[in-house]
């Protein structure tokens, strides 16, 4: 199977990847932060940087998507998806008027030509977290390269995250709403995504 994670940023999705992997014995897929040649430019200057942040990660979502449907014999989470490129980051920095007309369509001829090559995840995990506690989880990871990014952006993204799941249709969608949880440090919580994972997985 192919499990995904999706959500905004300081969601708890790397967390979450990485403890259901460890969990279930999963192989897991992590997004391209560290180590990203754009990430920290990006922030510091977005209109300048914000194509080339944007194809990095489209071609490393891509590249990602061709070893999970490679590997047969396991079943692997992936930390966020294709389809937040063009649908949640790319839209709203176009709509910023951040991404130039030009470079936004640029983007979307080349996301239609990798897409028709794309499956979409076995399911979908999306997890739903409001503004403060986004900032906590930001303040609290302490990446310098974050620092700048403010309330505004966020909840845009948050905007487009709503949107983006309230229309998916590409396959099984499980929703967490993890305002209240701290699935990290404490086991109940985790306990209630295993519970909620299960059904998913065993159960349907």
């Amino acid at each position: 199977m192919h499990i995904a994670i999706t959500g905004n940023i300081g969601a708890g999705k790397t967390t979450l990847t990485q403890m259901l992997g460890e969990h279930y014995g999963w192989g897991v897929l992590f997004e391209a932060v560290e180590g990203n040649p754009y990430l920290a430019d990006f922030y510091k200057d977005m209109e300048r940087w914000a194509f080339n942040l944007q194809i990095y990660f489209l071609n490393s979502r891509f590249a990602q998507v061709q070893r999970i449907r490679s590997l047969t014999y396991t079943t692997v989470i992936q930390d966020r998806t294709i389809y937040e490129d063009a649908f949640i980051f790319a839209k709203n920095l176009y709509d910023s008027r951040i991404m130039t007309e030009r470079d936004y369509q640029s983007y979307l001829m080349l996301f239609d030509t990798i897409i028709k090559a794309v499956q979409p995840p076995d399911l979908m995990i999306y997890l739903k977290a409001d503004i403060p506690k986004l900032v906590k989880q930001i303040q609290k990871r302490g990446r310098d390269f974050e620092a700048d990014i403010s309330v505004d952006y966020l909840q845009n993204l948050n905007t487009y995250y709503e949107q983006f799941v309230a229309k998916y249709d590409h396959g099984r969608l499980l929703v967490i709403d993890v305002n209240n949880m701290d699935f990290a440090n404490n086991p109940d919580d985790f306990r209630k995504i295993i519970e909620l994972m299960d059904k998913e997985l065993f159960y349907v």
